[in-house]
């Protein structure tokens, strides 16, 4: 059987001979238009193929929501049929299907009423992405609320996983995520630092790197960077691994048990995260101090002490609870978009890798738009 995918959410399309005279075309999933449908040139291409089919007929068991896309690639196939004198069975269609072909064919189309196919213009284009991202938010907030239910389980002991899956999971996410945590993170101190210290020279107010470092590690950059870390280390990790699973058709036997994977899978991996992230925040926050404090002693010339007491003064508990919370915030966001992408990975090997790659975007993007929202409403709370 041959396969043809155009997108992690449209149709699919695949092909199979019952036999040496008769194509069954295939037909997977949800056929919407804005998402893009395979082309009836897939089909010709099997017309085509030897031994060349007497007869076509279809599948449709699978078959699931569809619109105008689906009769459009319906009625190319049927034109095909008609060239080629090729007798088409479509009695395996939906009935609403079979009516609407049925009056397409009924009437003929007039002479030239068929548009001239033109290129999309960038206006376009732009609603076809905004649509895009419009549907991917609306996939991100339904798997949410799942996740969601699912945790509102947890304290009743309903929620059905493997606590030992937890533990290794929560290491994974913490323990072997010190090292990348602290290079970069220290790094980001020490830039933060060298930034300030050549515009604050100018002043002579060099002690305020200090509470430039402090403040900026302790309120967003602590949280966003230990964020972004987790989201292409962990939130990719996790969709590879959904998608490997989903592949294998692992997610199915579960489903099959009568466990839900949401709950086997997902819960342990979101709860993990949401725990870690934090404390690689103040992990995080730690070490943005010592940069700073490196290049005020190498390049200012502060003493180690009056640095720390600078910093303490600047910084305010608020401060790090706000960014502890921020913290714990992302961590949820990445987890579910990591696991929200391994759910909907393809069936084929390459289809994990984009899935990994997808996790991480949406988890950056998604992560972003969380700090700009959480900036807007601490200014406004007074925070």
């Amino acid at each position: 059987m041959e396969a043809h995918k155009q997108s992690q959410q449209s149709g699919e399309l695949s092909f199979a001979r019952a036999d040496k005279s008769t194509l069954v075309v295939r037909l997977v999933g949800d056929w919407h238009l804005r998402h893009g449908l395979p082309s009836a040139a897939l089909v010709e291409k099997q017309l085509d193929a030897a031994p060349k089919p007497t007869r076509l007929t279809f599948d449709a068991a699978d078959l699931r929501d569809w619109d105008s896309g689906l009769l459009t690639f319906l009625i190319g196939i049927s034109e095909l049929c008609h060239k080629r004198k090729l007798p088409a069975d479509w009695s395996p269609l939906p009935e609403g299907v079979r009516s609407l072909i049925q009056l397409a064919e009924a009437v003929p189309e007039k002479t030239g009423a068929r548009a001239e196919v033109s290129h999309s213009t960038f206006i376009e284009e732009l609603g076809h992405e905004a649509i895009s991202y419009a549907q991917g938010l609306d996939d991100f907030l339904r798997f949410f609320g799942e996740v969601t239910i699912a945790f509102a389980k947890l304290p009743f002991g309903k929620a059905r996983f493997r606590r030992v899956d937890l533990m290794i999971i929560i290491q994974d996410c913490g323990a072997n995520a010190f090292g990348i945590v602290t290079l970069v993170t220290f790094l980001v101190g020490v830039i933060l630092a060298f930034e300030g210290a050549v515009q604050l020279q100018q002043f002579g107010a060099t002690i305020f790197v200090a509470d430039l470092v402090g403040i900026a590690m302790s309120r967003d950059m602590g949280a966003m960077m230990a964020a972004i870390i987790m989201a292409g280390r962990t939130g990719a990790a996790f969709a590879a691994q959904l998608g490997s699973m989903k592949v294998t058709q692992e997610i199915d036997a579960l489903t099959t048990m009568g466990i839900s994977p949401l709950e086997f899978l997902v819960l342990p991996r979101v709860l993990a995260l949401f725990l870690m992230i934090p404390l690689l925040c103040v992990y995080s926050d730690c070490l943005g101090v010592a940069g700073g404090a490196l290049v005020s002693a190498t390049m200012l010339h502060i003493p180690l002490g009056t640095y720390l007491r600078e910093t303490r003064a600047a910084v305010t508990l608020t401060d790090i609870f706000g960014g502890v919370f921020k913290a714990a915030v992302y961590g949820i966001i990445i987890a579910v978009a990591g696991c929200l992408r391994g759910f909907q990975c393809g069936d084929s090997s390459s289809a994990v890798g984009d899935a990994a790659t997808e996790a991480v975007v949406t988890g950056v993007v998604y992560v972003i738009v969380a700090c700009g929202i959480f900036a807007f409403i601490f200014n406004v709370i007074g925070i």
